[in-house]
């Protein structure tokens, strides 16, 4: 990727907004971050000192999302706002434009854009928030990007400024093959492994924990459950049969005492019919009864007058000495029907008292 333009707004000593263009074509993302060619692309930006020239560099670091401030020569966010926000410029904001049209370098899922364009602006209050080809983007997505074309802005040795030459020419063999390989980008990806391998180990033992657990605690409580859960059916279908039976045995109940019901009525029948024979009977010899006495009192009249006569006295008495015992006769034939009457018709109360018991029982 090549950088186009640089879009500097409320940036530092940048108050208004100003665009730098027509870079040098050796003046790339890799070149600016890996060496200290930054020279070569500001040799055109002539000046005094304090003119600007290094917030261009300090912008071009604030918008790849570099987190040390230091190295923007700042203390905090709100340093980078033009004169902290106090000459009513209340934000910061720096664009940076790339050339993407070799989609071979291109950084991974922006092949099909001609210009990548970045923007990270931030307001007082030290909020900050990153745009990528104007959308929302989160940090992590900005380093990402430069992180696929080899750019890792975490890096300390990512740029090397002015004062540091003269330290990097002074450095040792081991020291700068470090450099070099931080640089390259080739160290980012040993960070990552290892970091990878630590995830790795910790997952691990994670899943020892989890497995520990397992057997410890969550098998034994599902042992448990299952257990349970066959006792549960268990009672369940001990339930549904002790529901069945009882159905059965309230039906076969209810069976046997609608028969009961039956030939009791059929009886409580027979019985009363009994006791109408029996007051029939008993009306009959009432009034044979009746007819005797008539007979008797009739006699006493004739003898009263046959005494009176003197004449066939002694036929009467014989006469009304039979009636008499035909009398007697009637009258324990009478007590004894008087006596079966009582007995059925207690016979028949408790027949219906039965009945009643039977009807009120539930089924």
């Amino acid at each position: 990727m090549r950088i186009e333009e640089l879009i500097i707004d409320g940036f530092k000593s940048y108050a208004v907004r100003t665009v730098i263009a027509n870079w040098d074509s050796a003046f790339n993302a890799i070149t600016v971050l890996l060496t200290p060619l930054i020279s070569r692309a500001l040799t055109q930006s002539q000046g005094l000192n304090g003119s600007g020239k290094s917030n261009i560099l300090d912008s071009i670091c604030f918008v790849l999302g570099i987190t040390n401030m230091s190295t923007m020569r700042a203390a905090n966010l709100q340093d980078l706002i033009y004169k902290r926000g106090q000459a009513g410029v209340t934000k910061a904001s720096v664009t940076i434009v790339f050339d993407n049209k070799d989609t071979k370098n291109s950084p991974i899922g922006f092949e099909e854009y001609s210009q990548i364009s970045v923007t990270r602006q931030v307001v007082m209050g030290g909020q900050s928030k990153y745009l990528i080809n104007g959308h929302r983007a989160q940090q992590h997505t900005v380093q990402n990007l430069f992180q696929s074309v080899q750019l890792n802005i975490n890096n300390p040795n990512f740029l090397i400024m002015q004062g540091k030459i003269t330290k990097v020419l002074n450095m040792k063999p081991v020291e700068i093959l470090a450099m070099i390989e931080e640089a390259a980008g080739t160290r980012m990806f040993e960070d990552r492994k290892d970091k990878a391998f630590k995830t790795m180990a910790k997952k691990d033992k994670k899943v020892e924990e989890i497995n520990a657990l397992l057997a410890e605690e969550i098998e034994p409580k599902l042992e448990k459950l299952r257990n349970e859960k066959r006792a549960f059916l268990e009672f369940q279908q001990t339930q549904s049969d002790l529901e069945r039976l009882t159905k059965v045995v309230i039906a076969h109940d209810y069976l046997k005492f609608q028969d009961r019901l039956n030939r009791s009525g059929a009886d409580l029948d027979e019985k009363k019919n009994r006791i109408l024979a029996i007051e029939e009977n008993m009306s009959q010899k009432k009034n044979e009864i009746s007819h005797i006495e008539r007979d008797v009192r009739r006699v006493n009249q004739e003898r009263e007058k046959e005494a009176k006569k003197g004449g066939r006295f002694q036929a009467l008495e014989t006469k009304v000495k039979e009636t008499s015992h035909e009398l007697v006769r009637i009258n324990t034939v009478v007590e004894l029907k008087e006596s079966t009457i009582a007995e059925e018709q207690d016979r028949i109360q408790k027949i219906r008292e039965a009945i009643r018991l039977v009807c009120s029982m539930p089924y």
